[in-house]
């Protein structure tokens, strides 16, 4: 009788990346790029084609697949890991309800259960380009047809679909996530397309299983933060916000951010911190009253059903990030009993006002974070402020109540960088590690962040694939402990057909789409940071044994993700992730 290896993951997993039933397909738009016409067309086979592409190619729906394709392919994985591989279809003919399942991938009595296995069709999103000068990209968009647009591959739908039009091609993802009590092993199976009128096609999987084994996700020493947003998750899914349906909404969507080793929890402690700027504005999750007779009253019922969802449910455990004390907008909310309305104190962080809202309900924050257990994990955070408004807005927290921890996405400035429990840092100005170095002996964490300003690396759906790859990898090179990306699931108005938004190139605002989709980017993101904690596990085992050439292997090969690295080397995105992938997986 076979050992099945998925029994104990079964009990750890929740379920499927897309085994929701695929309600929210779309009809994709239109592309109107030019593309291969009936003559190239009429050269494919008259059989329906599948074959192993490239997880770095976003394969062009309208166009016969070029490049190395095979019928088998091997991956290398450690126990624990997850691995990608993408296929592709192309057929002259319609196939009506096309399905794609894996077997189960066996090896002797061994067996990695189907379920670990997740086939799924890409789906085609509108997307655009850089800005006209190729270089920061930020700043408004209201004409779309300013940009260049275009359909491209990124949305994993799931394992159905309605159809396979002729003459068309459809990508193929395939996410293996090897159970952690895999043994070594070759392991083979199969990825099957079957359509309704008998349709069928298949490519062999094989996934050679090494010796060593990657920890969970919650163990991942990698500091990722990509910041959630639960108000575009009430609008897209049509729920009631916060009810028991919109949590049951957000977790598959969470689910997969925690399963990436997410460290952090996006809290909107005031209403609109960043203004209007994404399609759902972030409101406040604790309502604030001042009453007939002057007091502050704060009802937190909203942050705490937040954070116990994120913590129990989803299992992201880390820091509680609280936006913001320094809005984009100077101004903060609060309901005035005696008037019965809104009102709103617009002030400065240098006065006075500033600091009569906020020094009561820091203290009373503090109180109630302390209450619940979860003082030493909340911090204050705020991000892209002046040096003048952080020391401002710092003297009151510190006045509030000492120990609070503060966190910052922004420039670096020295007067206040011992105050920071987390600094990240903008991509493009890249930290000293001497400073690093300080800030870790410290106990305090230090990462970079992706925002629209870079051209490369990105996540935009326009972005080569493998740049999500690169991202965490450079981190880590750098010297930073982590990443941080301003938006998780900032969805646009139609976000499972059109990825382009008012303000930033296409794919800014999310890495993954509704109803716990996957995407190309976010797949090759983790990519990225198992590499990361790859390279961690394997300097402390080859430290440990004195193997200085295989430690220099794992340098040379890492050379190429540092600023040094890019600025001599030509080697495209991809080979250099191929490259290191082989290293650490000798």
């Amino acid at each position: 009788m076979k050992k099945t290896l998925f029994s104990l993951f079964l009990l750890l997993y929740v379920a499927p990346m897309w085994a929701q039933t695929d309600t929210l397909v779309a009809s994709e738009l239109t592309d109107t790029k030019p593309h291969d016409g009936n003559e190239v067309w009429a050269r494919v086979p008259d059989a329906v084609q599948m074959a192993w592409g490239s997880t770095d190619v976003r394969y062009a729906k309208m166009n016969v697949p070029r490049g190395r394709m095979a019928k088998t392919l091997r991956l290398d994985a450690w126990a624990g890991e997850r691995v990608m591989a993408q296929a592709v279809v192309w057929t002259r003919h319609d196939i009506v309800s096309p399905r794609v399942e894996a077997t189960a991938l066996t090896c002797g009595r061994e067996v990695i259960d189907a379920k670990a296995v997740n086939a799924g069709f890409v789906g085609y999103v509108m997307t655009d380009e850089l800005n006209h000068n190729g270089k920061s990209n930020c700043g408004h968009r209201p004409n779309k047809a300013d940009f260049d647009s275009s359909m491209v591959a990124d949305m994993v739908y799931g394992p159905h679909i309605d159809r396979i039009p002729r003459c068309t091609t459809r990508p193929v993802w395939v996410n293996v996530w090897v159970p952690a009590i895999t043994r070594a092993g070759i392991y083979k199976g199969k990825i099957v397309l079957t359509g309704d009128k008998g349709e069928k096609a298949e490519v062999a999987l094989e996934v050679k299983v090494g010796s060593r084994q990657l920890p969970a996700p919650k163990d991942w020493a990698f500091d990722l933060d990509l910041w959630q947003n639960p108000y575009a998750v009430a609008r897209v899914m049509n729920v009631k916000l916060w009810s028991r349906e919109h949590f049951d909404a957000m977790l598959p969507v969470m689910k997969m951010l925690a399963d990436a080793g997410q460290k952090s929890i996006t809290a909107s402690i005031m209403h609109h911190p960043w203004n209007g700027q994404t399609e759902d504005p972030f409101g406040s999750m604790i309502q604030r009253t001042l009453t007939v007779d002057g007091q502050w009253k704060y009802d937190y019922t909203v942050f705490d059903r937040w954070v116990e969802f994120m913590t129990r449910e989803v299992g992201i455990t880390g820091t509680i990030d609280c936006y913001t004390m320094i809005p984009w907008a100077l101004q903060f909310d609060y309901y005035d009993q005696a008037s019965n309305t809104v009102k709103f104190v617009n002030a400065r962080p240098q006065d006075a006002a500033y600091r009569d809202y906020w020094l009561p309900f820091l203290r009373d924050f503090a109180r109630h974070l302390r209450q619940r257990g979860w003082f030493e994990r909340a911090a204050i955070s705020m991000d892209e402020r002046q040096l003048e408004d952080m020391q401002s807005a710092i003297a009151v927290i510190r006045e509030a109540d000492a120990d609070f921890h503060i966190t910052l996405a922004g420039n670096y400035h020295k007067e206040i960088e011992h105050e920071l429990a987390d600094l990240s840092v903008p991509y493009g100005s890249p930290l000293d590690r001497s400073i690093i170095a300080e800030r870790r002996s410290r106990g305090q964490s230090t990462t970079c962040y992706i925002c629209c300003t870079e051209s490369f690396p990105n996540t935009f759906t326009f972005s080569d694939p493998a740049e999500g790859a690169f991202i965490p990898i450079h981190a880590m090179v750098q010297g930073y402990d982590g990443l941080l990306r301003w938006a998780y699931n900032s969805w646009t108005a139609d976000p499972m057909r059109d990825t382009r938004f008012r303000s930033w190139p296409a794919g800014d605002t999310y890495i993954v789409y509704p109803g716990g989709r996957s995407s190309m980017r976010f797949d090759r993101l983790v990519e990225g940071i198992q590499c990361c904690e790859k390279v961690r596990l394997l300097r402390a085992e080859l430290q440990a044994k004195g193997n200085r050439r295989a430690l220099k292997r794992i340098d040379e090969a890492l050379k190429v993700f540092g600023w040094g690295g890019l600025e001599h080397t030509q080697m495209p995105t991809g080979e250099r992730i191929s490259r290191l992938q082989r290293v650490l997986n000798q």
